[in-house]
């Protein structure tokens, strides 16, 4: 499949997991509240994410990837909410976006619902 970066090849399967495995990663949506800027670093910034019941601050690598990071401030997309907390850049990072071809070194896009859903909605 050619795309806009090139030639894409698909990746082999990662090894089969249980349903107990997969039942353990916590997946919201989340709208996307505000984008800062990070000013030390060339590739992240910070997201304020409303999960309906409480906001997280969740740092992602997404400067390089857009002209204008902001551009998603308003829209509802999927974060993993039950990873360990992460310093980044000395700050605390409390989840993770859940996006769609970084692992293929492609420029990621984001998972979004199909339709507006309310903030917290878990995935599964």
């Amino acid at each position: 499949m050619t795309t806009q970066q090139g030639e894409f090849e698909t990746a082999s399967i990662k090894p089969t997991i249980s349903h107990d495995d997969l039942s353990k990663i916590d997946i919201r949506v989340g709208t996307i509240e505000s984008v800062e800027d990070m000013p030390k670093s060339d590739k992240l910034v910070r997201l304020t994410v409303d999960f309906g019941d409480h906001q997280r601050k969740i740092i992602v690598g997404m400067k390089k990837e857009r002209d204008n990071p902001a551009e998603v401030v308003g829209l509802q997309a999927l974060f993993v909410v039950n990873l360990e907390p992460r310093k980044m850049m000395g700050e605390l990072s409390e989840g993770m976006l859940f996006d769609i071809g970084y692992a293929d070194k492609l420029i990621p896009v984001l998972a979004l619902p199909e339709k507006p859903v309310p903030n917290g909605t878990r995935v599964g």
